[in-house]
């Protein structure tokens, strides 16, 4: 098996130390054995040998999916990598995308912290991140959506590192086919029922979209964001008190993204561990600035020269 070159792991150990330092002690690598995937492995491997761990999770949503984590498994056994298959411990219910992808990263973390991994790396790439977003421009979607897929992140309490966002999809597919090796194909990216798979056969065929620029611009979306969040936590300490029962926000001449921005914090301590947003915050931002009282999340909301916020109190038993 030819392994990625020497400037390709150079490359990769760049993009990966960007986002994690100089962080100690092994790797943990998601690897389903799609070609994404499977590049992220090889790279990793070369990049950091004798610091990497893989695992696949196994949904039990297809009847091949036993081989292919047993594929996986064979590989990493050759590469001298340790390997863990994961077997879905609960039904998929719901959305079939979004139910699978929490499942998988409820599994990945409880073995990171089995493992003692800093850090989870994934295989999103410019070509995902592009497809991201132009799915949320489509949507409507404001700037944290927009921000894309998150080059670093936490999701289940694991720490997430996606080192290869700069990096084209035929890229990592040239690295697997060097290293003569057969990818899984997943159906699901061929199946038109999913946005997705709709976006990547238009993006193919219209041949004009160059993923990198727009992976770039969502980068800087990103940091913008991150730049928002940062001046909310100052302005938070400036403008929100506590109260008997809740809190108090002075709105007083606060650009309207940075009030949106407050008033979800204190719905987020208020409410629900997903405080709403969209067309529901829409139009409690619009009360609150007309001086008018609504309930969103279980939180009663007061406008007026100041914003009072309070838990709705629980109602009486008939």
């Amino acid at each position: 098996m030819t392994g990625p070159s020497p400037d390709l792991a150079a490359r990769f150990r760049a993009d990966l130390a960007a986002l994690t330092g100089d962080a100690a002690g092994a790797f943990g690598v998601a690897v389903s054995g799609g070609p994404d995937s499977l590049a992220l492995l090889l790279l990793a491997h070369a990049a950091l040998p004798g610091r990497v761990h893989a695992a696949t999770v196994d949904h039990g949503l297809r009847p091949e999916s036993a081989a292919e984590a047993a594929m996986v498994a064979g590989l990493c056994a050759a590469l001298g990598v340790p390997h863990a298959t994961l077997a879905a411990d609960a039904p998929i219910e719901g959305n079939l995308q979004s139910a699978a992808r929490a499942l998988r990263y409820r599994l990945l973390a409880a073995w990171a912290a089995r493992s003692g991994l800093a850090f989870l790396l994934t295989a999103h790439h410019a070509d995902d991140q592009a497809e991201t977003l132009l799915m949320r421009l489509g949507r409507g979607a404001g700037l944290p959506g927009l921000s894309g897929i998150r080059a670093g992140t936490d999701i289940a309490g694991l720490a997430i590192a996606r080192p290869l966002l700069g990096w084209r999809r035929e890229a990592l597919a040239g690295i697997v086919r060097a290293a003569g090796l057969d990818p899984v194909a997943d159906p699901s990216n061929d199946d038109d029922r999913f946005d997705r798979a709709r976006l990547r056969k238009r993006i193919a065929e219209d041949g004009w979209i160059d993923p990198l620029p727009l992976a770039r611009s969502a980068a800087a979306l990103a940091e913008a964001d991150a730049a928002l969040d940062w001046a909310v936590d100052r302005l938070a300490g400036e403008r929100v008190s506590p109260c008997a029962d809740g809190f108090v926000l002075d709105p007083a001449d606060i650009p309207a993204e940075l009030r949106r921005r407050l008033v979800l914090r204190i719905l987020a301590l208020l409410g629900p561990a997903d405080p709403p947003r969209g067309e529901a915050l829409q139009r409690l931002l619009a009360a609150l600035e007309g001086g008018a009282t609504a309930t969103l999340a279980g939180v009663k909301c007061a406008g007026g020269p100041v914003w009072r916020f309070a838990a709705e109190p629980p109602r009486r038993k008939r």
